[in-house]
């Protein structure tokens, strides 16, 4: 049996809303699904945002050539002794961690500014 699309386009449009509703339940009953509202590109408007990320780690990748001014900014940023933070300089790693991004942006500032290379993580 073959359908004419267009004329049951047309027929469906001529359907009151409680003549649907009742449609839509007989349709149901018959096949078991249920009708549901498909999400379109129209619908990305209404998904939520991705969060913007808040918190930040400063990570210390290199000290470069002068390290003893990235060991003080070291110092000063994370408040270790003279060793410790002579260490971190040479290995590297996290300096600070769960920072905003205003402080993590100042941080990063101040380490490149004395000649390190920061990434923020």
């Amino acid at each position: 049996m073959a359908y004419d699309k267009q004329a049951l386009i047309d027929q469906l449009g001529t359907l009151t809303i409680m003549e649907l509703a009742d449609l839509i339940d007989g349709l149901k009953e018959t096949w078991g699904v249920t009708a549901a509202v498909a999400a379109g590109p129209a619908a990305g408007a209404a998904a939520p945002a991705a969060e913007e990320k808040t918190e930040f780690d400063v990570v210390l990748v290199d000290a470069g050539a002068s390290k003893i001014n990235v060991i003080k900014e070291i110092r000063a940023i994370t408040g270790l002794g003279l060793k410790e933070a002579k260490d971190m300089s040479e290995k590297g790693g996290v300096l600070k961690e769960g920072v905003t991004k205003d402080e993590a942006e100042k941080m990063k500032a101040q380490l490149e500014g004395a000649g390190a290379k920061v990434e923020l993580k």
